[in-house]
């Protein structure tokens, strides 16, 4: 799985990013937290249509992975596509995880310092 480390990597693309408004929450008004596996590319439309109600995805992308690695990299970078275009947020969970959220929740990402001291190796 170690693979998919490199799949993140947001594309830098030329041009003006469109702003889209979109009604997130559901009809009772709730966020939700979903988890469901990603099995195939029409999974896809389904997590979207989540994400777009308001609900926060997990998405384990093994089953996926285990039919095609092209097929992860291909639905990683629509869902990066998708979240831009909705001011939304995706990051990795681990090895085989991925969390997307909408426009209303933000995922927190721990600045790593940067030291000039060399890293301490076990002797």
């Amino acid at each position: 799985m170690s693979a998919l480390g490199g799949i993140f990597r947001r594309s830098k693309k030329a041009g003006k990013k469109k702003m889209v408004r979109v009604e997130t929450k559901s009809s009772s008004g709730k966020t939700y937290l979903k988890a469901m596996p990603l099995r195939d590319l029409a999974d896809l439309d389904i997590v979207k249509s989540e994400v777009t109600s308001g609900n926060i995805m997990i998405l384990r992308v093994t089953p996926l992975a285990d039919k095609s690695i092209e097929d992860v990299k291909r639905a990683i970078n629509e869902l990066c596509e998708f979240v831009e275009s909705i001011s939304g947020d995706i990051a990795r969970l681990g090895e085989e995880r991925v969390v997307i959220c909408p426009s209303d929740v933000r995922i927190w990402r721990e600045k790593t310092p940067i030291s000039n001291k060399p890293i301490p190796t076990a002797a």
